[in-house]
């Protein structure tokens, strides 16, 4: 149990009796603090400092021993916070903060997940024009057609996951408000033009808008990369429920994209209205979370986590910042120091997202309902989406949660056992209910089987998650939380790049 730094008295009548006791730390030596100047500093701070807030330690000046206290002034005295909980911080006021933790997790996500599950607009805006017949259309793919999933995937892959790297090693350097804001901003743009263009007929030069379209995807992967760094690593020095909040927000945003597919699918639009649609939901979502940050970067509450809360101190005008000591010397985290304190959930995470991303979604689209093909409208047209969509990220995001509510197993060796278990999963997805099945054998037969694999898939995915992000910042110290939090994510990232990999292998082995 911590302890708190204790001054104890007698008056001068009596022998004096003085206890230094320090929060796991080493009593150093600091300049005198007189009872004057300790006046002066509650009342500058306008009675933000008080008795309860600091606790007294005592140094030494010429003798041994501490000097005692004689009519109750103080000589030779420092005061030094203690340890700061979430009492000492100012109210997050209606849960604001909480909420835009929650919005901006989902923007991460969302205007992406938009973007690619507008397949039936790209493959309209790269037809072959010169045929009319809409089912030659199906048949014959033109080379754009037939690339463009593919090159999507890659140039997001290694866009992301490269600034996701450079992030975490030098985003520290890097403004905040041009990690955040910047970013939102460049890819609201991005999404204006792009939504733009769904009304301009580019049927004359569909090369160009090919490489228009590849050329914004890898400026919106650099942009998300770097905000996405930034939004967890701020998250990393907020208390745990933040990150929760924030993770949780990117299950909320797959739901909310799959109830859109869902709905657009219902009502059999078009591929350009389709589009349209997806592309304003995301422009809108990005214009919120823009005006959200810029609201919540004011508030105090904000201020005192990010300027390193449990490090204010009373006499000093500009707060101190989470790579601030006490003694106002700036410390810089070193990405080796950090990663040996935190390579084993890095591992962790790696693999948990290597393992979803190479069966979903590319394996598991293609898996089918066992009544498939009897003209029922709910085994032909809305089992893949519900399943391997809704209850998916439905799955994924009720995880997180209960992540967020339980936060155990605490062992990082024991998550990368649960993590490697998971594994597991993958050969019985393989092996599901399908018609494209040439090498592989059918084990899984029964819708149930299947809903109940993906289900509890997508439990684990969001569980594990949240618990090794949480994990991390608890890991190291205050001025390391920062790049503790750009680490994971990037090594999240390069687990989505390899599962991505591994999907187009495993694609074949069926």
């Amino acid at each position: 149990m911590p302890t708190r730094l204790l001054g104890s008295h007698r008056g001068a009548e009596h022998n004096t009796e003085s206890q230094v006791l320090v929060d796991n730390e080493e009593v150093q030596p600091t300049d005198a603090y007189d009872n004057d100047d300790y006046e002066r500093s509650r009342a500058d701070a306008g009675g933000f400092v008080n008795d309860n807030d600091y606790s007294i330690r005592f140094v030494p000046a010429t003798l041994p021993t501490p000097t005692p206290f004689h009519n109750h002034e103080f000589h030779n005295v420092e005061l030094q916070p203690t340890h700061v909980t979430s009492i000492d911080a100012p109210p997050d006021r209606f849960h604001f903060a909480y909420i835009v933790f929650y919005l901006l997790g989902v923007v991460t996500m969302t205007p992406w997940n938009f973007f690619v599950t507008a397949e039936d607009y790209w493959m309209y805006k790269f037809r072959n024009t010169t045929i009319n017949n809409t089912a030659d259309v199906e048949i014959e793919l033109t080379p754009m057609q037939k690339s463009f999933e593919c090159d999507l995937t890659l140039t997001a892959s290694i866009s992301g996951t490269t600034f996701l790297i450079l992030n975490a090693i030098y985003g520290h350097k890097v403004p905040l408000k041009l990690k955040m804001l910047g970013t939102l901003v460049i890819i609201l743009i991005i999404f204006f033009i792009t939504t733009a263009f769904v009304e301009i007929n580019t049927d004359r030069w569909q090369e160009q808008f090919f490489l228009i379209t590849i050329f914004t995807v890898i400026i919106i992967n650099i942009s998300s990369a770097t905000m996405s760094g930034g939004i967890f690593g701020i998250a990393g020095l907020f208390p745990s429920e933040y990150m929760t909040a924030l993770v949780s927000g990117q299950a909320l945003g797959g739901i909310f994209t799959a109830l859109a597919f869902i709905v657009v699918l219902a009502f059999n639009a078009g591929p350009n209205t389709t589009a349209f649609i997806y592309f304003s939901i995301g422009s809108v979502l990005i214009s919120l979370s823009i005006i959200a940050y810029e609201v919540m970067s004011r508030q105090s509450f904000f201020r005192f986590y990010l300027e390193g809360g449990n490090k204010l101190k009373p006499l000093d005008d500009t707060p101190s910042t989470s790579r601030t000591n006490d003694l106002g010397i700036t410390l810089e985290p070193n990405i080796n120091e950090v990663m040996s304190k935190i390579y084993v959930d890095v591992v962790s995470i790696c693999i948990l997202f290597t393992t979803t991303l190479s069966v979903y979604p590319s394996v598991t689209v293609l898996m089918q309902s066992e009544n498939f093909g009897n003209g029922n409208a709910w085994n032909d047209i809305y089992y893949l989406p519900v399943v391997n969509y809704l209850f998916f990220n439905s799955g994924d995001y009720f995880g997180r949660i209960i992540a967020g509510l339980w936060e155990k197993p605490q062992n990082s060796h024991t998550v990368l056992l649960m993590t490697l278990l998971r594994i597991l999963y993958v050969p019985f997805l393989l092996c599901s209910n399908t018609n494209q099945h040439y090498f592989l054998p059918t084990l899984v037969h029964s819708d149930y089987s299947f809903i109940t694999m993906i289900i509890t898939f997508a439990l684990s995915n969001g569980y594990l998650t949240n618990i090794i992000l949480m994990r991390a910042p608890l890991s190291v110290l205050q001025h390391e939380k920062e790049m503790a939090s750009s680490i994971m994510v990037a090594a999240l990232s390069f687990g989505l790049a390899l599962g991505s990999i591994l999907s187009m292998i495993f694609v074949q082995m069926l």
